[in-house]
């Protein structure tokens, strides 16, 4: 059965020894382990996780970049662990990460965004953010939005029925829980802990996170395997996908690399075409003069002379 982890400070904290000894022996407990991680190559988390993996050169770790705030990672993390206790095998669950990050509508509420970089600010938000009792409603997955929260100010959310997790500190959730919750027509209100990496995400200490999402395993199991599943060439494992996230074969790269030598080889065979010529029949072959064969002589007929006779000679 797979298992998905995710790298905290203190998992930074630990020395690489005794963190290479933990995946160690998560991966003889579960066989393989899919990591969640930033998609920026230079986060600390993820470099952790690559240079655990090249320590135990284990082809059975997947690290799967995700671009989500922090309590949609958890979130998608934990809809992961819930797939594990399927039938779905390890190659299908890492894929399934980037797959299921597509049903998650994820924002927050802020008192300030002047130092947000994660979504697109304009010069007069940062100036209205300086205002206090100010609020804004932000999204910044699936699609990235900044406005003022009010009670007729909601941005859209998911046509699909869903349960909304809320987290928060130092604001008041009523926006959320109320004008929020009520158009997106959420099943469940869930409040969670504020994960530990959301203050410097959002680049504020005083917000309220939301995310709405699929809870139904029954759902999410059949949006999984929905999907067309190949087997990777190199690791045979069944994957969904482009791309084995084990061991990072592109199940693209033979298909394209055959139809581009189906395609070279017509081009050539329609550029020699032009250059085959009839087969004709070979000139006689040139032969010295001391060398030639002269005709058959035609002997001329002899010519009937009248016989004399013998007194007339």
């Amino acid at each position: 059965m797979s298992s998905v982890i995710t790298v905290t400070a203190d998992d930074l904290a630990l020395p690489l020894e005794q963190h290479v000894a933990r995946i160690s022996a998560a991966l003889d407990a579960y066989g393989h382990l899919i990591a969640l991680a930033s998609p920026d190559p230079a986060d600390p988390g993820r470099r952790r996780l690559h240079t655990v993996r090249a320590a135990l050169e284990a082809d059975r770790m997947a690290i799967v970049p995700v671009d989500l705030p922090p309590l949609a990672a958890a979130l998608l993390g934990e809809q992961l662990r819930q797939l594990a206790g399927t039938d779905l095998g390890p190659g299908v669950l890492a894929g399934a990460a980037r797959l299921l990050s597509y049903y998650l509508y994820s924002g927050a509420l802020l008192g300030s965004v002047s130092k947000l970089d994660r979504v697109p600010v304009t010069v007069g938000k940062h100036f209205k953010s300086l205002v206090p009792g100010r609020h804004f409603a932000v999204m910044a997955h699936p699609e990235p939005g900044l406005t003022e929260a009010g009670p007729d100010a909601v941005p859209p959310g998911p046509g699909f029925l869903t349960q909304l997790a809320v987290a928060g500190h130092g604001l008041d959730a009523g926006w959320v829980t109320g004008p929020l919750a009520a158009a997106w027509r959420t099943q469940h209100i869930r409040e969670v802990p504020l994960p530990e990496g959301s203050a410097r995400w959002w680049g504020t200490g005083r917000l309220v996170e939301f995310t709405a999402y699929i809870a139904d395993i029954g759902i999410l199991y059949q949006l999984v395997t929905s999907v067309r599943r190949d087997t990777c060439p190199w690791c045979g494992l069944e994957v969904i996908g482009d791309q084995c996230l084990f061991c990072s074969t592109r199940l693209g790269d033979r298909a394209d690399r055959a139809a581009d030598r189906s395609d070279r080889t017509q081009q050539v065979a329609a550029q020699e075409q032009p250059l085959r010529r009839p087969q004709q029949q070979r000139p006689p072959q040139y032969q010295p003069q001391h060398q030639r064969q002269e005709p058959p002589s035609r002997e001329l007929p002899t010519p009937n002379r009248p016989q004399l006779e013998p007194h007339k000679r």
